[in-house]
């Protein structure tokens, strides 16, 4: 059994995989990550191997009392990975990025695949029917752009996310969220057709936060899997403890 570690900028996602199999998963303060590890080797006594992918600060005695747990692999841009990266600058691409895409190797292998996480910021990962990445984009999320609207502006309110019920605001709250949701429906509609014209057989998956509140929204044929990316550490774990 695997025990996947995904920190985020405030909350960690933990999980834990049987095979290819997620048998548990749960989100939890970044503070509280070594209590919930312990809780966690406790309740799954087959867990011998472990992966940590950080976009936040993880404290390092956290990081070496999990070690000490299990034979833990520290998601790098110097570890083993089963796509051919070509992105210009292989060193800045995020870990969760790399995560995305080695989950669409895994479950889509020699297809064209548009991948996009919808979260703080919304990404946009491309792997080719050759297993190359190639690149993306990224852009603001829902709640960044609810955000900057306030931040930036003298008299904008902070509004929650909310589905608009027309595309024609007939007041201010009801203006932002016409411009935030169908803004974003819009982009990610756009960026689909846009590869569609270069790969007519391209897969797309969403997946991230928001990906269930945009899924239904979409005009776009799509996969929602909010799982995707666990799934993409788990196979990089499965792959580098294959080597």
């Amino acid at each position: 059994m695997n025990l996947i570690i995904d920190v985020g900028n405030s909350f960690v996602k933990l999980a834990v995989f049987k095979g290819g199999e997620l048998e548990h998963k749960k989100t939890v303060d970044i503070d509280s990550i070594l209590e919930y590890v312990n809780d966690l080797k406790e309740e799954y006594k087959g867990i011998e191997k472990a992966i940590i992918s950080s976009v936040g600060e993880v404290k390092k005695r956290d990081i070496k009392a999990i070690s000490k747990l299990f034979d833990l692999l520290i998601l790098n841009h110097d570890t083993k990975l089963p796509f051919v990266n070509l992105y210009n600058t292989p060193k800045t691409l995020g870990v969760d990025r790399i995560a995305l895409v080695c989950a669409s190797v895994n479950k889509f292998p020699e297809n064209n695949v548009l991948i996009i996480d919808a979260g703080s910021c919304i990404t946009y990962d491309f792997v080719n029917s050759k297993n190359e990445y190639l690149g993306g984009a990224i852009s603001p999320g829902l709640r960044m752009r609810y955000k900057a609207l306030n931040t930036f502006t003298a008299n904008l309110p902070l509004l929650e996310t909310e589905k608009p019920n027309d595309i024609t605001g007939k007041s201010t709250k009801e203006s932002i969220n016409s411009g935030v949701v169908y803004g974003i429906l819009n982009e990610i509609d756009g960026v689909i057709e846009g590869y569609k014209l270069k790969y007519p057989d391209l897969t797309v998956i969403l997946t991230g936060g928001d990906a269930k509140f945009l899924s239904k929204q979409l005009k776009s044929s799509i996969f929602a899997n909010s799982n995707f990316l666990l799934e993409g550490l788990n196979y990089i774990l499965q792959f580098n403890s294959n080597e």
